[in-house]
């Protein structure tokens, strides 16, 4: 494999860094958003779902250790 001097290495980043498309402001704000509404989804999700899962575990102790008779 070919070693490349740290100059040439240096260029050629330089060269990729100026062909990346940056996003604007807007896409960028919309993004955010994007990322927010679906944090708090995810978590009220995740709050029923523990919710449910807490009171079929908690109905399923209670009814297995009811002394019969």
């Amino acid at each position: 494999m070919a070693r490349t001097s740290p100059i040439k290495f240096l260029q050629e980043v330089r060269a990729e860094g100026q062909k990346v498309t940056w996003p604007t402001r807007r896409e960028t704000a919309i993004t955010t958003l994007m990322v927010f509404i679906m944090t708090a989804a995810a978590s009220i999700f995740f709050l029923f779902s523990d919710m449910i899962i807490r009171w079929v575990i908690t109905f399923i102790i209670g009814w297995s250790g009811t002394p019969t008779g």
